[in-house]
């Protein structure tokens, strides 16, 4: 019984080993899931203060006397000389 006995403490030992290097895993995992949230959401808190300064920035030009420059719409591409327009 005793050789009985060792082998199942054997097993348990290398069962135990194993759940624990398992555990160590998944808290590894989750503090690296943890680093790479707080990177997105630095990231994301920077671009948005970059979007909203520059919409400000726009709004401000758009108000003053700059508005009429910025706010003449584009002309179309020039044609080649002796070229007619064609409607399909």
């Amino acid at each position: 019984m005793s050789e009985n006995d060792q082998q199942k403490a054997k097993a348990r030992g290398r069962a135990e080993a194993m759940f624990t290097a398992s555990e160590q895993r998944d808290v590894a995992m989750q503090e690296q899931i943890k680093k790479q949230r707080a990177a997105n959401d630095a990231k994301t808190a920077r671009l948005r203060a970059l979007r909203l300064a520059k919409e400000a920035a726009d709004k401000a030009q758009s108000e003053s006397g700059d508005a009429d420059s910025a706010g003449k719409p584009k002309r179309g591409r020039a044609r080649k000389p002796g070229m007619k327009r064609v409607f399909v």
